[in-house]
């Protein structure tokens, strides 16, 4: 177990990896780095949320990366395994109210409002690094041009 409410097949799960035969287990600096995130990011903010969070993504590895299109230096990969994308399906918070809640209350790295709209993002990407290298700070995705775009919300 990650945590008391994330089991390692869920961080890992990824229909990409299984269809591709693509092995996506974290190595042991990975597991650590995600038992921190859901030890001071995901169990405080589902006690919060009352219910469970869809984790959407957790770890990655290297290759699964490259297989899906996203950067191998990404903060999913087995160096870190610091980062998770959660959505609220269940109803019992908005992806905008978790947002908020996280935003106020809890400490992080990096948190990223996925697209959607102005009212609620499609999914929050969230990472942890650690207490002493948390960054807090907060983006916002947006489609450009036919490219994702960043741009930085950390004080807005």
């Amino acid at each position: 177990m990650i945590s008391e409410h994330i089991s390692e097949k869920e961080a890992t799960k990824s229909v990409t990896a299984l269809r591709l035969g693509i092995d996506n287990t974290p190595n042991g600096n990975a597991l650590g780095n995600m038992k921190l995130l859901a030890h001071w990011l995901f169990e405080p903010l589902r006690e919060w949320v009352g219910g469970p969070i869809k984790i959407t993504s957790f770890y990655r590895s290297p290759e699964l990366c490259v297989a899906i299109g996203s950067k191998t230096s990404s903060q999913h990969t087995c160096k870190n395994g610091a980062a998770i994308d959660i959505d609220d399906v269940y109803g019992y918070k908005t992806n905008a109210e978790m947002f908020y809640y996280i935003k106020e209350h809890l400490d992080f790295d990096q948190m990223i409002w996925e697209f959607g709209n102005e009212e609620n993002p499609d999914w929050l990407h969230i990472s942890y690094v650690s207490e002493s290298k948390n960054r807090n700070k907060i983006l916002k995705a947006v489609r450009h041009d036919g490219k994702t775009k960043y741009i930085d919300i950390t004080n807005a």
